[in-house]
């Protein structure tokens, strides 16, 4: 056996690392990077961010020789969205990759690569232990090793390794316990040692949701301390940067799914070794304020390893010879998007910016509480639900069930949860303005895909999402600038609503009805025409959501329209965005009976897992 080509091999890896690494720190190897994340753990319940949280000591202990992140922020507030966006270093809406689940993966961006990719091309071994869930085509040469087993000591003698470890014991399903399991297990935290959030009743069940919970995110902090002790027995920590995050928020009810800040604000921790200090030049208090969002990390991670962004990714490094604590001070900004998640529609976008929060609700009438099946496995959420029906909630804590407005704005040093929207406050006008600005001129240059139904994408765009969203930037700048007269007095936009209700582009005639239907019986002066729109559009999915304004508004029964839309569709995506606008219909405010017959239903159609969940709820089977 020739021992010399393996050895050959090690060397020509680690002075290919060397190379890259090397012309601003001659004197240290690479480092190695390890990723330890969490599935759905906000920082609201960890005592090391927040006072309503438990402690954790193995975090608390890898802070103790690294830093505190203390405004690190998911873009999105779910698993595939998230992961998509940190595996690319992109906007999800930008590249396609906005909706959970997926119907379709969809291609990387140009010659741009999942960034893992750079770093196994400059040397490093790349392993992940054990989650992907991307909505976009991973491509080759990305991970070394992926698999429950995967490990950095597969690696070769004194390489670098990237090594990704993932723990899902606090993830979303841990809550779906049962009555019986709730009345027979005690919780190890003291349901009286913390307090219920304002928009949450409180009750016994929530309680024990919380304190259960909090169990969990005791149980997670333990496995990362097994992660963190066996990379010191193998004698690597003072070469490894850890950085320990929560994959999205947490999962309590109104948090994961939603762009509030329980399914946004995670917590981070990085351990840094003493030799790379010169790479983390945040200073020696051990916290670092400014803003770091889920499109950096990829970026970071790179030029940790010496290796320059790779133009197209929308992130920017944290860490590196060339990133000053004064440039980290000064990042205040972020944001955020949630579209389809399982089978449930919405389309909201948000900024944050300082202690200020601003929320576009671009289909308003859909609100929070409408039903998600896999949330609603949840106790929590199935008790809210009935509180709400039987009128025992206060104002705050009925919203979630109610239409919400277009716009909100919030402050969060005075209103952590997000309960009192400021969007009307004459003291807050400036900044209402400068934030609804700066989240449009985001939308408008990313381009935002979502301005086209998900079909139409699947249909048109999503062999090469980006060349499409370049290609059409105008119509979508149009079609924010319908949606955006949803902020408008109605008098002032009704003519401009009119043309766009006339218009050939079925997507301005849809977002025409949109608009209208957020204006609701104010618009009822567009009935007629809209009236029309909802017999014989050529887009079944106009002809719903001119149902839907009909019905908004008060004027009629819109089951018809939309069973007999659905029948006729042949493209699952579509025809679950009729089944969304079915079980608005369906609930509470409206409470229409609509009766559906699965048999007149495609089979292309019923066959979608999505439009399953929908018709198991709606027809109980």
């Amino acid at each position: 056996m020739n021992l010399r080509i393996p050895l050959l091999n090690s060397l020509l890896l680690f002075f290919n690392c060397c190379s890259l690494f090397a012309q601003n720190n001659p004197s240290i190897p690479p480092p190695n990077i390890v990723w330890i994340t969490s599935e759905d753990n906000s920082m609201h319940y960890l005592k090391l961010f927040h006072e309503n949280g438990i402690a954790t000591p193995n975090i608390e202990s890898l802070a103790d020789h690294g830093l505190v992140f203390t405004h690190t922020f998911s873009n999105a507030p779910v698993c595939s969205v998230a992961r998509s966006t940190i595996i690319s270093g992109s906007y999800a809406p930008r590249i396609g990759a906005q909706f959970h689940r997926k119907n379709k993966t969809v291609p990387m961006q140009d010659s741009l690569r999942m960034f893992p990719f750079y770093l196994r091309r400059a040397g490093y071994h790349t392993s992940n232990n054990n989650k992907k869930d991307y909505n976009i085509i991973e491509g080759d040469g990305v991970w070394d090793e992926s698999s429950r087993e995967a490990s950095w000591k597969s690696r070769k003698p004194d390489q670098p390794f990237f090594h990704v470890f993932n723990i899902g014991v606090s993830h979303e399903s841990s809550l779906h316990f049962s009555k019986e399991k709730m009345e027979t297990t005690p919780t190890q935290t003291n349901k009286n040692s913390f307090s219920i959030q304002p928009n949450h009743p409180d009750t016994e069940l929530f309680r024990y949701t919380n304190a259960y919970y909090r169990d969990k995110i005791k149980e997670m902090d333990q496995r990362l301390g097994e992660v963190i002790r066996e990379l010191e027995n193998d004698g690597l920590l003072e070469n490894t940067f850890i950085f320990y995050f929560g994959d999205h928020g947490g999962v309590l009810p109104g948090s994961k799914g939603y762009l509030y800040e329980t399914g946004l604000h995670v917590p981070m921790v990085v351990h840094v070794p003493e030799k790379y200090k010169n790479l983390a030049q945040i200073g020696e208090e051990g916290k670092v304020n400014g803003f770091v969002s889920f499109i950096d990390l990829g970026p970071t991670v790179l030029q940790l390893a010496g290796i320059k962004t790779p133009e197209g990714m929308d992130g920017k490094p944290f860490f590196g010879d060339n990133v000053t604590k004064e440039m980290i001070a000064s990042r205040n900004t972020t944001f955020s998007y949630a579209d389809r998640f399982d089978e449930k529609y919405d389309m909201v976008r948000a900024v944050r910016k300082g202690k200020y929060k601003y929320i576009r609700n671009f289909q308003p009438f859909n609100f929070d509480g409408l039903m998600n099946n896999y949330r609603f496995i949840q106790l929590a959420y199935q008790e809210w639900k009935e509180l709400y029906e039987k009128g025992a909630l206060n104002e705050i804590q009925a919203a979630f069930f109610k239409p919400k407005e277009a716009e909100m704005l919030f402050d969060l040093e005075s209103d952590p949860y997000e309960t009192v929207n400021l969007i009307t406050d004459p003291s807050s006008k400036k900044i209402a303005e400068d934030l609804r600005m700066e989240l449009n001129n985001w939308l408008q240059e990313m381009p935002d895909l979502s301005f086209y139904p998900e079909h139409v994408l699947i249909d048109q765009a999503f062999s090469n999402p980006t060349a499409f969203g370049k290609a059409h930037q105008k119509d979508i700048q149009r079609y924010i600038d319908i949606a955006n007269w949803s902020i408008l007095p109605f008098e002032q936009i009704e003519n401009f609503l009119q043309t766009s209700l006339k218009s050939k582009d079925p997507w301005e005639r849809y977002w025409g009805l949109i608009t209208s239907s957020n204006f609701g019986p104010e618009a009822k002066s567009l009935s007629s025409l809209i009236s029309e729109i909802s017999k014989e559009d050529e887009e079944l999915i106009n002809r719903v959501r001119a149902a839907e304004f009909l019905s908004i508004s008060n004027q009629i029964d819109p089951s018809q329209v939309m069973v007999e839309s659905l029948y006729e569709s042949k493209k699952p995506m579509e025809a679950l965005l009729i089944l969304n606008s079915i079980v608005l219909q369906s609930s509470f405010d409206y409470g229409y009976e609509i009766h559906l017959d699965k048999s007149k239903i495609s089979s292309t159609v019923i066959q979608d897992s999505e439009v399953k969940r929908r018709l198991e709820y709606l027809t109980g089977g």
